[in-house]
């Protein structure tokens, strides 16, 4: 069932393969959640276990949520504030000097609209990308298969259901753009941005 998971086509959610790799994604996952800032080489350590692959530099709070953790990739100098929920089913990519709000969620999986079929736990996914320099403000929500260009920010409690491409500002539920950034790093209106989103 793996296998199809990671290709993306339909699998059953409740594989016994599936579920002992879940219980070892939860094992460490807990683990990560029990530490304190004061252990930092511990929680490297524990990162470096659960998460597909994490950039040098990269800061993520607990508390941490994953399926596999295997999934997920973070680039460099990123920044993930806690209770991020990263549903991994398939893959997550976060790039460099990206910053997540807390209480974000990344969520992969699509399950059956058809009652019998999700009854049965068939269910598929969709990756999800965060290119470069992103920013999701609190609580954003980004569905399955969507992708968000360089350099966009995404505004407290939106939730992207469609790719959003890069330097711009969208809001809302679904979100929607509505502006553009102008040349990254032309201008330095850090407190006005903040304000505005």
């Amino acid at each position: 069932m793996r296998e199809r998971m990671l290709a993306g086509d339909v699998y059953i959610a409740d594989d016994p393969e599936l579920a002992e790799q879940n219980a070892v994604a939860m094992d460490l996952m807990a683990a990560y959640n029990a530490t304190t800032a004061r252990q930092e080489p511990l929680r490297r350590h524990l990162l470096s276990r659960l998460l597909g692959s994490v950039g040098d530099g990269t800061v993520i709070r607990p508390p941490l949520y994953v399926d596999y953790g295997s999934q997920v990739h973070i680039g460099a100098r990123s920044f993930v504030n806690m209770g991020l929920v990263a549903l991994d089913v398939a893959r997550i990519t976060i790039g460099d000097d990206v910053q997540v709000g807390p209480n974000v969620q990344l969520l992969t999986p699509l399950h059956p609209v058809e009652p019998v079929a999700r009854r049965d736990k068939w269910e598929a996914a969709r990756p999800i990308t965060i290119a470069d320099n992103v920013w999701l403000g609190g609580g954003v929500i980004v569905l399955p298969g969507v992708s968000i260009g360089e350099n966009t920010v995404v505004g407290a409690g939106a939730v992207v259901s469609k790719d959003l491409p890069a330097n711009v500002v969208a809001v809302g539920n679904p979100a929607r753009v509505v502006r553009t950034i102008e040349e990254p790093g032309a201008r330095h209106e850090a407190v006005a941005a903040v304000a505005e989103v």
